[in-house]
């Protein structure tokens, strides 16, 4: 036997949860087929039933209708437990419940209220009494639907929304032309770092690195070897990165900066001369330059943070320590210490 039909129309798998979708459950054909002609006439109502209790919350389950109409008594199920199941299930837990009765007693109602019942008719109820309660019921559970939708859609929005955001932010502290951070994020580090460092009282090193001869190495070759070039020493100075909050930078132009938290003078002096060490390795031509290479000046300075001390001030010994590299014929590490500088 068919165990679900529906007035008007065939059903659609898949069909729209704000559709007014009506599920009988109830043994007696008689029955359903004298509900089945109420509601024939509406095209906005969809009809299905089931003769089978056994099948009644696996049915509800798959067809998530808008209102149940619940017989109390079927063969081999008692219709007050069919309520508690639908409501065990959470895609049943608010579907509304209108039990259908041949008995019109205070008791039973009461008793179908408190197991989840939502309404009680007695059978058979008037047709516009039955439709009235029956778009009533759905139209309450649909608004209900499309509110958690919208809820839904609104969580979606946001999550869509953060995570746009922090692309942007990630987007916004990357330099576009290398793919290392930019001076933004360089700035937001340093004084993150700082506040680290004189907390817990660790040293902060900071490289500042220059191309050297760059201007006349981009007038000669052109523009675009010329973010070759930048592209690779940003990939080389990357690469010499051991810890997770260590930072590579592209400050400005052909001017580079690394920064080592929780890295001494000598550990910093260490990857600064390896960086400019690789970088001369890959022999990168250059002929404006005595060497014919492109080559690195690295200015090496290294603080312990305190409150006699300032980022500004760490940046401008690096700073001096790199114009000492230059003056002193390029290619080169300094210290930021002048009286105790050393060529690598």
């Amino acid at each position: 036997m068919q165990d679900d039909i529906r007035a008007g129309a065939p059903a659609a798998a898949g069909a729209s949860p704000f559709r007014v979708r009506v599920l009988l459950v109830d043994d007696q054909l008689i029955i359903i087929e004298a509900i089945r002609r109420m509601l024939s006439d509406q095209d906005d109502i969809e009809f299905h039933y089931t003769t089978d209790a056994a099948k009644a919350v696996d049915t509800a389950e798959q067809l998530q209708p808008t209102v149940v109409l619940q017989d109390l008594v079927m063969p081999g199920a008692d219709g007050f437990s069919l309520i508690k199941s639908y409501r065990e299930r959470a895609s049943l837990r608010d579907v509304p419940i209108i039990v259908l009765s041949a008995k019109d007693e205070p008791k039973l109602k009461a008793h179908g209220f408190s197991v989840g019942a939502n309404d009680y008719l007695t059978k058979l109820p008037d047709r516009l009494e039955l439709l009235a309660r029956v778009r009533y019921h759905s139209a309450s559970h649909i608004t209900r639907l499309q509110r958690d939708e919208a809820f839904r859609f609104l969580r979606e929005s946001q999550q869509n929304l953060a995570l746009a955001n922090i692309e942007l932010q990630k987007m916004a502290a990357l330099d576009s032309l290398t793919g290392i951070a930019n001076r933004r994020r360089f700035d937001e580090a340093l004084r993150t770092e700082w506040q680290r460092g004189q907390r817990d009282k660790k040293p902060l090193s900071l490289l500042m690195c220059d191309i050297d001869s760059f201007k006349a190495y981009n007038d000669t070759f052109g523009h675009l070897p010329g973010d070759l070039c930048l592209k690779k020493t940003a990939a080389v100075l990357t690469e010499h990165l051991k810890r997770p909050a260590d930072l590579a930078v592209r400050y400005g132009g052909e001017e580079f900066a690394i920064l080592l938290p929780e890295t001494d003078l000598e550990g910093a002096l260490v990857v600064a001369g390896a960086c400019r060490a690789h970088l001369e390795a890959l022999a990168m031509e250059n002929p404006t330059v005595p060497s014919g290479i492109v080559t690195l000046s690295i200015g090496v300075a290294s603080v312990v943070p305190s409150k006699d001390s300032s980022a500004e001030q760490l940046v401008a010994r690096a700073d001096k320590a790199l114009y000492a590299a230059k003056t002193e014929g390029r290619n080169r590490v300094c210290k930021a210490d002048i009286d105790s500088r050393t060529t690598t």
